[in-house]
Formats: C-alpha cells, sequence, structure tokens
C-alpha cells in the first residue's frame, strides 16, 4: 500500500468532495480516496505509487486545483 497527500482548493461542499473522490479514484491502482473538506486535504491510496501528474489531471478534470503534494 501507498499513500499521497495532495492539498486541493476550491472545494466548498460535500457535492466537491464527492468530485474528486470519483474522479481520482477511477485512476487504476488507487484503492482509496479520502478528502479533509476543511483542510484540502485529499489522500489518495494505492496498490503502487501513483503518477503526481494523474492525480493533479484527475482533480483538474474535477473542477479544482492541486496546491501542493
Amino acid at each position: 500500500m501507498t499513500t499521497a497527500e495532495y492539498t486541493v482548493s476550491g472545494m466548498t461542499c460535500g457535492h466537491c468532495v464527492g468530485s474528486v473522490k470519483e474522479e481520482v479514484g477511477a485512476i487504476a491502482g488507487v484503492t482509496a480516496v479520502d478528502v479533509d473538506l476543511a483542510s484540502g486535504r485529499v489522500t489518495v491510496t494505492s496498490d503502487a505509487p501513483v503518477p503526481a501528474a494523474d492525480v493533479v489531471a484527475a482533480v483538474d478534470e474535477a473542477g479544482y486545483s492541486v496546491v501542493s503534494s
């Protein structure tokens, strides 16, 4: 198991959280996505390391921005 944390900006509600979870969760190898709305922290758990660029692209697809990883 591998975990990586990212900080995402622009999320304001439960729908935002769901959108990010859906997009990031669709990345091959990702087994869990935990989102803390208050801090913007997104924790990605996967079977093997997932390229950060894939996570950034998925968050962008959901309509938000990764501000740090």
